[in-house]
């Protein structure tokens, strides 16, 4: 797999980018989670490459260093859809299929809602449709979602989940089944790190003007029944939002961190739907 490490700017900020495969094929962009890098897709990137994707996978908004706004506003889903145009402008991709995971996966679908016209095909890890997921709050939902209210707070969560060496994050990370917490204690050791990653869920608030809508791409949905963090109500009530073809994989027994748990069963899913809908 030849992987080329690169930059590329938006609104002013620059991010890193981990460029990959052939630069005339088909473009991927991967866009990672909470609180995550571009590394959450290095197992998962070259069963796309080896199909004759070229996955671009950037560090985004928060987390590039040299991309970490510190104004709550700044992380509105109308930036971080700029980001990835941004980004796909810069390499020359006119359309583009997006594969995101956790908040990764928001931007997607709200990208995928937004702009049909860039994007071709839609695959979301985790994270259901967001009209889906505000529904399942009337379930069990919103106790699993009881960091969000948390992490409003300002300035705190930072401070607590830095503590100690970062004790508590990795303790938080290690409950849900994540394998390696320490790639997120490393990055909170930054504080603008650590106020821009948590930034994403303070700017909910937010007013956008990018919106989800329904889903009029060809759309993967793949959820795992061990995820601590998002339940089965709101990604049964998914394929309500997609006008298009759509594929709902429940993976049994995995944790949220599908990326890093199941890399290889999840690239295949993705290139056999990039397949089924090319062009």
């Amino acid at each position: 797999m030849s992987e080329r490490l690169t930059q590329f700017t938006s609104e002013g900020l620059v991010f890193d980018v981990v460029d990959a495969g052939p630069l005339d094929g088909p473009v991927v962009i991967a866009l990672h989670g909470f609180p995550q890098t571009s590394a959450a897709w290095a197992e998962v990137t070259p069963v796309l490459t080896d199909a004759g994707f070229r996955v671009l996978a950037p560090d985004q908004r928060g987390y590039s260093p040299g991309a970490r706004p510190q104004a709550v506003s700044a992380y509105s889903l109308d930036h971080l859809c700029a980001d990835v145009l941004a980004l796909a402008d810069a390499a020359g991709a006119d359309r583009f299929s997006v594969l995101g995971h956790d908040w990764g996966a928001i931007v997607a679908w709200t990208l995928a809602g937004s702009r049909p016209d860039r994007v071709t095909t839609l695959t979301a890890v985790s994270v259901p449709h967001p009209a889906a997921f505000v529904r399942s709050f009337a379930g069990t939902q919103l106790l699993r979602s009881w960091y969000m209210a948390a992490f409003q707070v300002p300035g705190l969560p930072e401070r607590v989940l830095r503590a100690h060496g970062g004790r508590r994050l990795r303790s938080f990370l290690l409950s849900s089944g994540a394998p390696d917490p320490e790639t997120a204690v490393r990055l909170f050791a930054d504080p603008r790190a650590a106020t821009g990653a948590l930034n994403w869920y303070r700017a909910l608030r937010q007013p956008s003007s990018v919106k989800a809508g329904l889903t009029r791409v060809p759309t993967l949905y793949v959820w795992s029944d061990g995820d601590t963090a998002l339940g089965r109500r709101g990604a049964e009530g998914t394929e309500r939002f997609v006008r298009a073809p759509y594929r709902f994989v429940a993976l049994e027994g995995v944790s949220h961190w599908v990326p890093e748990e199941r890399p290889v069963e999840l690239g295949e899913l993705v290139v056999d739907h990039l397949l089924a809908h090319a062009g």
